[in-house]
């Protein structure tokens, strides 16, 4: 399904808009390339005018804080349930603020991705990402914004399961660091320029 062209884009809508990182809670999957979303939001929970820290929301079942970036008000989440339930907080989060799933950007690992490259799109299919499944089905749409952090595909015959939750190398999380801050700065972007813009920016660099 391609999202409706009558949708105001996201940079121009008054807010809150909700910042979703994708991930699975707890500390043995923090540096795990399945958690890059979680990652994502971290950074740009140091970002806002006065650095944001998550807080549980009984209510939802999640991690949320609120702030300001780059004068936008937005309201930052980590879903406290496992990747493939995402999609129950994040609604629950979402009718909690009043928020339309359009004002959404939800930041991801993608398999389909080569490392280190970032792709933003609006609605579209989830590529198998069954976080996305879970949204895309609890918000009735598909048509929130994605920020895809490339992931890579895993080597030789390793189980895909078995890639995104491995721990990653020191190596590693320097390259994936780097990545991180590059998602932070397309998830500003979107709300400064909107989806075209920051698609035409970020392409070109990746």
């Amino acid at each position: 399904m391609s999202p409706s062209p009558q949708i105001p884009d996201i940079n121009t809508v008054p807010g809150p808009i909700l910042l979703v990182g994708l991930g699975n809670p707890g500390a043995q999957y923090e540096l795990t390339r399945h958690n890059v979303g979680y990652m994502a939001l971290d950074e740009l929970c140091a970002r806002t005018s006065f650095p944001v820290s998550l807080s549980p929301n009984k209510r939802t079942n999640a991690l949320v804080g609120r702030g300001t970036l780059n004068g936008t008000p937005v309201i930052l989440m980590k879903s406290g349930t496992f990747m493939n339930d995402s999609g129950r907080a994040v609604a629950a989060t979402a009718k909690f603020y009043n928020i339309p799933a359009t004002n959404i950007i939800v930041l991801h690992d993608d398999l389909d991705l080569a490392e280190n490259i970032l792709r933003v799109k609006r609605g579209g299919g989830e590529g198998g990402h069954n976080g996305l499944k879970s949204m895309t089905q609890h918000l009735g749409t598909k048509d929130y914004v994605r920020v895809r952090i490339g992931i890579g595909r895993p080597p030789g015959r390793m189980d895909p399961a078995t890639y995104v939750l491995k721990q990653l190398s020191a190596r590693d999380c320097e390259e994936v660091g780097v990545t991180v801050q590059e998602a932070a700065d397309a998830v500003e972007l979107l709300l400064r320029d909107g989806v075209a813009a920051t698609q035409n920016q970020v392409h070109a660099r990746h």
